[in-house]
C-alpha cells in the first residue's frame, strides 16, 4: 500500500537538491507504511506494528528487510537520525488501536507528541537543522497542524469509531457525538470547530521563530495550509485521501525556506 502511494506524493519543491528530495521521499515512505499498518491493514495490527519495530531495529543494525526501510537506511546514515522519532510514530499507531477518545486538550496534545511532533524532528534532521530550539518550535507547529487535521477528518474518524475532539469541550459546548455526523453541521458543532481551530492558531503563533531565524515559516503564511472548514467553522463532510503523518511530512518539508538547504 505504501509503495503505491509514493508515485502520487509531492513532497517539496523541485528546487530542492535531488538528494534532499530523495531523503524526504524516504521519510514519507516510512510514515505511509506505519499509518497503513495502523489504519488500513487487515489482521492483527499490533503484531504488524511489532514487526515494523523489529525491522526498524534491523535498519539500525544495517540490514532492514522491507523495501521502504532499505530506502530509508541511507537517509538515516547520512543525517545521523536517531530511532526515537520513528519509534514515536509507531507508538502513536499502537495507541490508535486502544484509545478512541481523549478527555482533555492536554490529552490530545500528548497524543500529538507521538503522532505529529516526530515528523517535524525528522524533517529537521534531513535539513541538518535539528537544534533543540528549532525542535521545540517545530513541536508547536506540528501539534497545531495535527489538531487541524483532526478537525478536518471528523467524518472519517467518526466512521472509524474515533473522536479526536476533547470530550470535555464537547460537554462544555453542548455538542454530542451524534451531532458531529449531522449535515448541515449544527451551531454547536461549528462552535466546537471554531474553538479548537483557535487553539491551533495559538499554537502556530507560539511556534513562530525570532525574525530572521532559519527554519519554519511565520505563522502568518500558514492560512493556506489550514483547511477551509477552519476558516468557515464547519467540519469536513467527507473523508480525505491525505493521511496524517505522511501529509505532515509534505507540509513540514515545504515549511523550510530555501536558505535552510
Amino acid at each position: 500500500m505504501a509503495q503505491a502511494h509514493l508515485e502520487n506524493f509531492r513532497v517539496a519543491s523541485r528546487a530542492l537538491p535531488q538528494t534532499l528530495r530523495s531523503d524526504l521521499y524516504a521519510l514519507y515512505g516510512f510514515a505511509r507504511l506505519v499509518d497503513d499498518l495502523g489504519d488500513e491493514a487487515r489482521g492483527d495490527r499490533d503484531a504488524l506494528l511489532d514487526w515494523l519495530e523489529g525491522d526498524l531495529e534491523a535498519l539500525y543494525a544495517g540490514h532492514p528487510q522491507h523495501e521502504l526501510m532499505r530506502r530509508l537506511l541511507p537517509t538515516v546514515l547520512a543525517h545521523s537520525i536517531p530511532p526515537e522519532p520513528f519509534l514515536r510514530l509507531i507508538a502513536a499507531n499502537r495507541q490508535d488501536q486502544k484509545v478512541s477518545r481523549y478527555e482533555t486538550f492536554d490529552d490530545l496534545v500528548a497524543y500529538c507528541r507521538l503522532s505529529a511532533d516526530p515528523v517535524g524532528h525528522l524533517v529537521l534532521y534531513v535539513f541538518d537543522s535539528a537544534t533543540p530550539d528549532r525542535m521545540r518550535l517545530s513541536d508547536k507547529i506540528c501539534t497545531a497542524l495535527q489538531v487541524v487535521e483532526h478537525l478536518q477528518d471528523v467524518a472519517e474518524d467518526l466512521a472509524r469509531g474515533r473522536v479526536y475532539l476533547p470530550q470535555e469541550d464537547l460537554r462544555q459546548i453542548g455538542c454530542s457525538e451524534p451531532d458531529l455526523a449531522k449535515q448541515p453541521a449544527p451551531h454547536q458543532v461549528r462552535h466546537l470547530i471554531a474553538y479548537e481551530s483557535a487553539r491551533a492558531r495559538r499554537l502556530l503563533e507560539e511556534g513562530a521563530p525570532c525574525p530572521g531565524a532559519p527554519g519554519w515559516r511565520s505563522p502568518a503564511s500558514y492560512p493556506a495550509d489550514l483547511p477551509r472548514f477552519a476558516r468557515s467553522s464547519a467540519p469536513a463532510t467527507t473523508s480525505r485521501p491525505d493521511r496524517r503523518a505522511p501529509h505532515a511530512i509534505s507540509v513540514a518539508a515545504r515549511s523550510f525556506p530555501q536558505h535552510c538547504v
